[in-house]
C-alpha cells in the first residue's frame, strides 16, 4: 500500500475510484460466490499449502471475501493472525479462532472493521508469518499492488524487511483487478502471487535467484 503522501497521486486516485465503483455494484451473492471460489484457489497455492502461520485480514463490504479461506486455513491447523488498526494507521495483530473471536470496531468516522477480540500480540507478530495475505485493489504483470492509500501495509512490509523476514506476499483480488500496469513508486514492493476466483498467478521474479521466497 502507498505511503500517505502518495495517496493523492492522480493516476492512483483515478484507478482506485474506477475499481471501487465496480466493486460497489456487486451483490451479496456475487461476493459470497467469489469468496468460495477464492478460498478454493488460494488453498492450492504452494505458498499457503506449506504455511504454518499466515497473517491475513477480514474482508469488509464488497472486498474479495476472506472468511471462508480463514476457516479453511484453521481447519488445516494453520495459525492465523489478523490485524487490528492502531491510531497511527500501524497494525497490531491477534489470533483468529473462528468468527466468534472477531469484534466489530469502528475507527472514528472512517470505517468499521472486524478485528481480533482477544490478546494483542504486538506489531512485530507479523514477522512470524510464513505468508502474508494483503488487501488491495489491483495488481499488475510485474506483481506491483495498488492499495487503498492508507499506508498500513507499507509499515508491515518495512517491518518485515527490517526483521529480515521473507514471507510469501499474496494479494487477493477479483479477476478484473489483474491489470496490465498500476502506478508504482520506488518504495513499492511486488507481491509473490495473486489469487482470484478463477485462479492463481505466481510472479516470475519471485523464483529468480537473489529474491526472497
Amino acid at each position: 500500500m502507498e505511503h500517505n503522501e502518495r495517496a493523492n497521486d492522480p493516476d492512483k486516485r483515478v484507478l482506485r475510484r474506477e475499481i471501487l465503483a465496480v466493486r460497489n455494484k456487486l451483490t451479496a451473492d456475487d461476493v459470497r460466490e467469489a469468496a468460495t471460489a477464492l478460498a478454493r484457489q488460494a488453498l492450492g497455492l504452494p505458498e499457503l499449502a506449506h504455511a504454518r502461520t499466515v497473517a491475513a485480514y477480514v474482508s469488509v463490504g464488497s472486498e474479495p471475501g476472506t472468511l471462508a479461506l480463514l476457516d479453511a486455513l484453521r481447519a488445516r491447523g494453520v495459525r492465523v493472525l489478523l490485524p487490528a488498526l492502531l491510531p497511527d494507521n500501524d497494525l497490531d495483530w491477534g489470533g483468529y479462532t473462528g468468527e466468534g473471536s472477531l469484534a466489530r470496531v469502528r475507527h472514528g468516522g472512517r470505517m468499521t472493521l472486524l478485528e481480533p477480540a482477544g490478546e494483542r500480540l504486538g506489531p512485530d507478530a507479523v514477522t512470524e508469518a510464513d505468508a502474508v495475505l494483503l488487501p488491495g485493489l489491483a495488481v499488475d504483470a510485474r506483481g506491483m499492488r495498488l492499495g487503498r492509500g492508507g499506508g498500513s501495509y507499507d509499515r508491515v512490509l518495512a517491518r518485515l524487511e527490517r526483521a529480515g523476514a521473507h514471507p510469501a506476499l499474496v494479494v487477493l483480488l477479483y479477476d478484473s483487478e489483474v491489470v496490465e500496469r498500476v502506478p508504482a513508486e520506488p518504495h513499492d514492493r511486488p507481491v509473490h502471487a495473486v489469487v482470484t476466483p478463477s485462479g492463481a498467478r505466481r510472479f516470475r521474479w519471485a523464483s529468480e535467484p537473489g529474491h526472497p521466497d
